[in-house]
């Protein structure tokens, strides 16, 4: 049964408890009418106990059986004051003791499963919510849901643009549930995953309304937030540090979920630090119960991914390879949205010279540049003029067949198959360094003329 069916069953119990006390009151008042009507109550309402079970567990059990002989009790009550002769302290004791049975029944005969649900917006970030989810799918108490949702790019002037929906980017091991199918206010699942901080907050894209996070909340018992990005580990005690992460944290997911896990335990004091600063003092106990620096699970798709289990695509394959049954050496070559906004046309200038050192190169080492999947979307709607050359620049390289082109969900694939990282200082960066490979970070200020 489910963890939120049981909860509701037992309220309906609980106000089974009130109305016995009702009738005691009504029965040593001597008025027979009202207490024939709290018992008719009390036998409506058991009987939708009864239903209810039955749909979750199938007929036969013990709690069934115990509310139909409560029923039957009921109606011999009923009789017993229709022709007054009921005794009070009698009745109270049998009420008090069946029902007592029945809760207890319906703790400790029934078991419990969660539905946990996971709403992923973009494929590509799925390895935040991945393990979380491997875990949950393999619990015996648990049934664990994917449920894509859609987003929205946002136009120039705040509106929604083109929507996307990227259900069929998941692997082929996550069975995926249609959003469009799931009801979320009938179902009301135990627990909710996100990895969307922000709500209406985020100027570039955002998801469907119906899935920000302040609205969520109405139908789980627990909303938990999981950042889609790790950052470099802040100093807590030092106020630069803070201030420089603070808007990834002071974010609507973490005001208004119910716990927020983040990739480590000087993280999680960041938060704890900047989330009181922000509510007041009062509240850093608040902060210190809700926030777990338990570990992205970013981190662990990268520990656990090995290079033999990848697929490589044929035509990356005949990239790497050199002809002679040996291997190139495979450089991930990252942009970020972020270097593209502060340096523009020197980024650009930057992406160019870099493919011309590495087309010189082609014959030992093979560039695979994976741009971050949110510039089409960033850069196209707050820098127009920036994207028309970036566009140009991507279908260039793509044209020229010499380097791997990388717009795939599958980040992790890139980062296990290279031998090294160059680029941009981003979220990236830190999943590499798990991997314990050369990392170099490009300067968009140095161009090999």
């Amino acid at each position: 049964m489910r963890r939120h069916t049981r909860r509701t069953l037992l309220k309906l119990a609980d106000t089974l408890e009130e109305a016995h006390s009702l009738i005691r009151q009504e029965t040593d008042k001597g008025n027979a009418d009202a207490v024939i009507s709290l018992l008719e109550q009390c036998q409506k309402c058991a009987i939708t106990i009864g239903e209810s079970i039955e749909a979750s567990e199938g007929e036969g059990t013990k709690a069934v059986k115990q509310l139909e002989d409560y029923c039957e009790g009921l109606y011999n009550i009923s009789g017993e004051v229709r022709e007054q002769r009921s005794n009070s302290a009698k009745t109270s004791k049998w009420l008090q003791k069946t029902l007592n049975n029945i809760k207890n029944s319906l703790i400790y005969d029934i078991s419990e499963t969660l539905e946990t649900v996971f709403l992923p917006y973009k494929a590509s970030m799925w390895d935040s919510l991945e393990s979380v989810w491997r875990k949950a799918s393999e619990a015996d108490d648990t049934e664990a849901l994917v449920i894509p949702i859609p987003y929205y790019d946002r136009n120039s002037d705040g509106s929604f643009g083109e929507e996307h929906y990227e259900g069929a980017d998941y692997p082929e091991d996550v069975p995926v549930t249609d959003y469009r199918k799931y009801d979320f206010e009938g179902r009301h699942p135990d627990r909710i995953y996100i990895h969307n901080p922000y709500d209406a907050n985020n100027f570039v894209t955002s998801v469907h309304p119906f899935f920000y996070s302040k609205n969520l909340k109405k139908y789980t018992d627990e909303l938990i937030y999981i950042p889609y990005f790790v950052l470099a580990d802040p100093d807590p005690d030092n106020e630069a540090s803070l201030e420089g992460i603070s808007h990834f944290i002071v974010v609507p997911a973490v005001i208004n979920a119910d716990r927020v896990i983040v990739q480590s335990e000087k993280m999680r004091e960041a938060y704890v630090k900047v989330m009181t600063k922000e509510a007041g003092e009062d509240s850093r106990q608040y902060w210190e119960d809700k926030i777990s620096g338990e570990g992205s699970p970013k981190f662990d798709k990268v520990k656990n991914t090995k290079k033999e289990d990848l697929k490589i695509p044929e035509e990356w394959e005949k990239l790497i390879d050199k002809g002679d049954g040996s291997r190139k050496k495979i450089i991930f070559y990252n942009t970020s949205v972020q270097a593209l906004l502060d340096n523009e046309m020197k980024m650009l200038d930057k992406i160019e010279d870099t493919f011309r050192v590495f087309r010189k190169n082609e014959d030992s080492v093979t560039l695979l540049w994976r741009p971050h999947p949110l510039i089409k979307a960033t850069i196209s709607s707050m820098r127009p003029a920036l994207w028309e050359r970036y566009s140009r620049i991507v279908e260039d390289y793509k044209a020229g067949g010499w380097g791997i082109y990388d717009d795939s969900p599958d980040l992790d694939r890139a980062i296990i198959l290279s031998d090294a990282y160059y680029g941009d200082q981003s979220s990236v960066v830190e999943l590499y360094k798990k991997t314990g490979k050369p990392i170099m970070i490009q300067n968009a200020e140095i161009i090999n003329v």
